[in-house]
């Protein structure tokens, strides 16, 4: 059973502009060369993640949502779809959706789409990790990033945590109770939290997790 839902429609909105104005100068000042570069989603390089982000959230603004159109097979298709592309053409489709999604995902009355904000956030980190850059998965989003995961993991099924995070004086409250089981635990730093819900590498990471496994607390599988 999910805990009441505190969803903030406009918050997806609020984050994918703020990730527009703090990404893209990024990606137009970058090196085409490094776009080629792997990121930590299996088989892709930072091009393609990009042309999902792009396809994803155009796809949204479009109303082209038929069943599966976010399974990987779609979006692998997606990909494909603009290998052919030049580079500049991928990141106008990105800025667009970045720019126009947002609207339409607070018109959803169930909040599916949400997560497709969270996703697309994250996969800016994993960008920002392949190009070497700093704030993967934390940065000047990270304020609205946070409460959009704790509904989304409450969305997922997710077992309840309680996240004591680094230098914030107030805990994340994410997922949903489950009778007999008291809450989960996770002490460390609030980027290697995304990546442990994100299912992103956890190489290098410090944190404590008591009370669940990695692979419960899972949001995209």
């Amino acid at each position: 059973m999910c805990a009441a839902d505190p969803r903030d429609p406009w918050l997806p909105d609020r984050l994918l502009r703020t990730e527009r104005d703090a990404l893209m100068p990024l990606l137009r000042r970058t090196p085409e060369a490094s776009f080629e570069l792997r990121t930590a989603c299996p088989g892709w390089t930072a091009r393609q993640v990009l042309a999902h982000c792009a396809a994803a959230l155009v796809r949204i603004v479009e109303g082209r949502l038929e069943e599966g159109v976010f399974l990987p097979e779609a979006n692998a298709a997606d990909v494909a779809e603009r290998e052919s592309w030049p580079l500049g053409r991928i990141l106008d489709e990105l800025e667009r959706g970045f720019s126009e999604a947002g609207p339409v995902i607070a018109e959803t009355d169930d909040g599916t789409l949400d997560a497709v904000a969270l996703g697309e956030w994250v996969h800016a980190g994993d960008v920002r990790e392949a190009f070497g850059e700093p704030g993967a998965y934390c940065g000047a989003s990270l304020e609205l990033a946070l409460p959009l995961l704790e509904v989304t993991s409450r969305r997922r099924d997710t077992p309840r945590l309680v996240g004591v995070l680094d230098g914030r004086p107030a805990p994340v409250d994410l997922g949903n109770a489950i009778e007999g089981r008291p809450p989960a635990r996770y002490e460390g730093d609030a980027a290697t939290l995304i990546r442990l819900y994100a299912g992103r590498p956890l190489v290098r990471t410090r944190y404590a997790l008591t009370g669940a496994t990695e692979q419960e607390l899972l949001i995209y599988r």
